[in-house]
């Protein structure tokens, strides 16, 4: 009879104790991101006083562009690993979350195995059948979870080659982009 209870409290536990890793886990995702931001800014505003006044100092017309064609290249990459630390973090955090979900499912599944053969063994006579059919349903949702998740695996691992693809793509055609324009100028 306490059992139960005592079943129910060692569930409760373990749900606060998950709820506090994940909480915990969001607190630093945020915390990184703050101080991702905060060191973004402040090389922000330093690069742009710094370019102000390159660009202020420009003695001519020939000057100013090249220099603005120089300056554009340096932005980009830092917008480009601005974007990349973020989505990093994001997918840490995600990577996180998803690996406690998955720890709690097998729980789920180890639970609910034993629950069964305990039905089992208490079980009328004849009852077997039915037992394997609610086992065989579970393994096959358990393949079909795993499968999921697999081609989600895959299709995120894709995605994310696709990005950095198209991102290092556009910082070279920004590159090769200012450097024609600084040779026009000249």
């Amino acid at each position: 009879m306490t059992a139960i209870p005592e079943q129910f409290a060692a569930a409760n536990k373990a749900n606060i104790e998950n709820l506090l890793t994940v909480a915990n886990s969001a607190f630093a995702n945020v915390e990184r991101l703050a101080a991702l931001n905060l060191n973004t800014a402040r090389t922000l505003l330093e690069e742009s006083l710094a370019n102000t006044k390159a660009l202020l100092g420009a003695k001519d017309a020939q000057e100013l562009i090249s220099l603005q064609s120089a300056l554009v290249q340096p932005l980009v990459e830092k917008a480009v690993a601005y974007n990349r630390s973020v989505y990093e973090i994001a997918s840490q955090g995600q990577e996180e979350v998803s690996k406690l979900f998955e720890a709690q499912i097998a729980e789920l599944n180890k639970n609910l195995a034993a629950a069964l053969d305990k039905a089992a063994k208490s079980a009328p006579a004849g009852s077997d059948v039915a037992v394997a059919a609610v086992k065989s349903a579970i393994a096959a949702a358990n393949s079909a979870y795993d499968s999921v998740n697999k081609a989600a695996k895959q299709v995120a691992e894709i995605a994310e080659a696709n990005v950095t693809a198209a991102t290092n793509a556009t910082v070279k055609a920004v590159g090769t982009a200012a450097k024609t324009g600084s040779k026009k100028a000249a």
